[in-house]
């Protein structure tokens, strides 16, 4: 089953990063991540998922339930995260971003759902990259859905753009499994190129587009710090387990940062490369299982 090869990557890298958010590159360095820990930043049991992964799971669940991406509800579903810790694994909510809350409760307010999200240039941090990847799943997925997607929180150009890159390296994956892991970065890279050909932001993503990281890699919660660190670690690692890590060692939005490379680097090398005993820590498995399950379903009955 392909959904839970990314899914269940998604969650374990965000899992794995959650204890140690926002700590330092030189504390990681020190002490890096290795295997699963409890406590940390958030003071949470070992095996606990982030906003990341609430999010994605509540977008699955309105697709699932909508039969389709209806804009209104998957906002519905966010709002229920937010306000009533539903789609999350010890009905709490620890961690909201602010562009996200401001983009919800604008939504609660009245604005329609395409009119929620921020869009000035202080509004690209990676909180629409961050529950995206259930679209790569869905046969025939456009750019235009995928940006409004985005839109419902991140509604900058530069965050859809990293939004439809980060899909189109997943769709890649999923369809053309010959292919290196380079050969599927470079070919998304210029997709999204042509598509985008004119587009001033494409200015941020050159490093991406050039394969140069010469200049070192940032990996807060800006959105190209956080798709930069994402391919810099799929493209200098041979398993999910090194990608994950790697990507969580940086330091900074260590969740995020894992659990976005942990999506791609679980559909690359399969659910039977992410560690087991990882898997069977997190919480709520059997619940995201059947939702993975019921995800499929609907992919395989909309093509």
């Amino acid at each position: 089953m392909k959904v839970k090869d990314g899914i269940i990557g998604f969650i374990v890298g965000d899992a794995l990063g959650v204890p140690v958010e926002f700590y330092s590159r030189n504390e990681l360095e020190e002490e890096p991540v290795v295997d699963m820990r409890e406590y940390g930043t958030y003071g949470q049991p070992k095996g606990t998922w982030s906003d990341d992964s609430s999010m994605t799971i509540a977008t699955m669940t309105s697709i699932i339930n909508k039969k389709g991406i209806d804009y209104a509800d998957i906002m519905d579903e966010f709002i229920k995260w937010m306000d009533d810790a539903e789609h999350t694994p010890h009905k709490e909510v620890f961690d909201i971003g602010s562009t996200t809350s401001r983009g919800l409760n604008r939504y609660k307010e009245g604005n329609s759902p395409l009119s929620s999200g921020g869009s000035s240039t202080h509004d690209n941090g990676n909180g629409s990259l961050m529950r995206v990847l259930p679209l790569a799943y869905i046969s025939g997925i456009d750019y235009e859905t995928i940006e409004n997607v985005s839109a419902l929180t991140h509604a900058h150009e530069r965050s859809k753009i990293a939004c439809v890159l980060y899909v189109e390296i997943a769709k890649s994956m999923l369809s053309n499994e010959g292919l290196s892991i380079d050969e599927h970065i470079e070919n998304s890279n210029a997709k999204v190129m042509e598509y985008y050909e004119g587009c001033e932001e494409l200015e941020h993503f050159k490093r991406i587009f050039n394969n140069d990281f010469s200049e070192g890699i940032l990996s807060g919660g800006y959105v190209i710090d956080t798709i930069e660190t994402v391919i810099y670690c799929l493209r200098n690692t041979s398993s999910y387990r090194e990608a994950v890590l790697k990507a969580i060692n940086f330091g900074g939005d260590t969740d995020t940062n894992g659990a976005i490379c942990g999506g791609l680097a679980g559909i690359y090398y399969g659910y039977d490369s992410i560690p087991i005993d990882w898997i069977d820590e997190i919480v709520r498995l059997d619940d995201i299982l059947e939702l993975c399950e019921k995800y499929e379903a609907f992919c395989d009955e909309s093509q």
